[in-house]
């Protein structure tokens, strides 16, 4: 067949199929172009579906200046890749045998699917892509974390589909279970801005305290929840706010408290609102510059730390590393010696 015609074949069959919702790669290593990728024993070319992980998430409404928190474990991350239940018997055949047709359709060589054929027809070791089977188990693919495409561990999920009957473990790692769910509810907690209150609030003085807090009520728990439709797995994940770090912007400043660290009162809040006659004491949180800024500002950092629990299905559970989330204020410092209280 001409190289002309093979490029309209596959053009016309490549579109059919992504009407019928079919991927056009095939299970075994087939790429889209009808060329054997590069394989080794039991591995594929890699993901190529989009997860069906669903996300739920309650809590505060996100605002254009909310943001995915960041988290304090520098060993840890969420999952890059896993795999994950996706087909029934029936429709992997189908699906498997499209892609077939397009390879065959663009002159492949038939030695370039016939392990796929032996593997999943041809009894080596499925038969007939175990339809006799159809409700009694899944086929399960590797799937890659669509934040982390790019990342070299996406790449590491390499077996082919394997099924795995109803009710069975499917006995391979990075199979999908509620402590993955989990970390990728982690992955898609967004928080609300740190805004803080501070007083003075128009400009800070030289030698004075800066009070700043943030009201009972200001920050709510976020829980996500990621469930996998049709398997009752689900995590969910709460996030708390625990803590405040206070950065002053500059070195030429002493935080309140000097590790610039308040921690949460019992009724929810921060620190604690500056009032009339309060002027000589030291704030519970707050900071003190000692260089007037001239005609700039500093940039008072706080990141409000968010701690991580999470619950799943089979009453599985635990804690995920805390996460971080900073918003900057910009703090003008005039230089006066002595302040009206």
């Amino acid at each position: 067949m001409p190289a002309v015609t093979h490029r309209v074949a596959l053009v016309a069959l490549t579109a059919a199929m992504l009407f019928l919702g079919v991927d056009t790669a095939v299970a075994g290593g087939i790429g889209s172009n009808g060329e054997q990728a590069e394989e080794t024993s039991g591995d594929s070319s890699g993901p190529v579906l989009e997860s069906r992980v669903s996300f739920n998430v309650k809590g505060s409404a996100p605002s254009k200046d909310s943001g995915p928190i960041t988290s304090t474990a520098v060993d840890w991350e969420p999952p890059a890749c896993w795999y994950e239940p996706y087909w029934k018997a029936k429709d992997f055949k189908t699906y498997t045998e499209a892609n077939w047709s397009i390879y065959d359709s663009v002159g492949g060589a038939p030695a370039g699917v016939a392990d796929d054929k032996a593997r999943y027809k041809g009894g080596r070791p499925y038969k007939d892509f175990n339809v006799d089977k159809n409700d009694e188990g899944m086929w399960w693919v590797a799937v890659k974390n669509p934040k982390m495409e790019d990342d070299p561990a996406a790449g590491n999920c390499k077996r082919d589909p394997f099924w795995v009957d109803n009710g069975e473990n499917p006995g391979v790692p990075q199979a999908i279970d509620t402590e993955t769910l989990a970390g990728l509810a982690h992955q898609r907690t967004v928080v609300p801005p740190t805004e803080i209150s501070m007083a003075p609030n128009g400009r800070s003085t030289v030698n004075a305290p800066t009070w700043v807090w943030l009201d009972e009520g200001a920050f709510k728990p976020v829980s996500v929840t990621a469930s996998l439709p049709g398997t009752g797995l689900w995590a969910t994940t709460t996030a708390k706010p625990v803590s405040l770090h206070l950065d002053p912007g500059t070195a030429d400043a002493e935080t309140l408290p000097a590790s610039g660290e308040c921690l949460i009162n019992d009724d929810g809040s921060i620190g604690e609102p500056y009032a009339r006659g309060k002027g000589e004491l030291t704030p519970p949180c707050g900071v003190r510059y000692l260089r007037s800024s001239g005609d700039d500002t500093y940039g008072l950092e706080a990141t409000l730390t968010w701690e991580i629990t999470w619950e799943g299905a089979g009453g599985t559970g635990g804690d995920l590393p805390n996460g971080t989330f900073a918003t900057t204020t910009e703090v003008p410092v005039q230089e006066i010696q002595s302040v009206n209280r």
